[in-house]
């Protein structure tokens, strides 16, 4: 299930505000950020020192390529405010996916029928 929520996101190098849709997506295994996104925006990424393969559900070599470039952020959603790493993708139709573990680590609380999300 998914549900799309609206972020601030201030870079930590420049401190630029850019607001985006992040989905609250709770099969993600990932925090991801699209590429095209931090290049139309011109937020700084960080490159990692092992590139991480992406592969398809039917295992084959996903058409991005690898994960070789993460963002240094801070997130904003309501009164919440968190620094954190997005690793940058090709996300196609989002800008911004925010996993299963993000909504557990912070006990969230979802109503997914409303799409409304309250923190705890």
């Amino acid at each position: 299930m998914s549900i799309i929520l609206p972020i601030e996101i201030h870079t930590t190098d420049t401190s630029e505000v850019h607001s985006v849709k992040a989905l609250l997506d709770s099969e993600a295994i990932g925090n991801f950020i699209d590429q095209d996104f931090v290049r139309m925006k011109g937020i700084s990424t960080q490159s990692i020192s092992r590139p991480i393969l992406v592969y398809n559900m039917d295992s084959s070599p996903n058409e991005a390529g690898q994960i070789s470039e993460v963002v240094d952020i801070v997130l904003r959603y309501k009164t919440h405010s968190e620094r954190m790493l997005l690793v940058v993708s090709s996300l196609r139709k989002q800008s911004m996916i925010l996993s299963y573990t993000w909504l557990k680590g912070y006990n969230l609380e979802a109503d997914w029928q409303t799409e409304e999300v309250r923190m705890n």
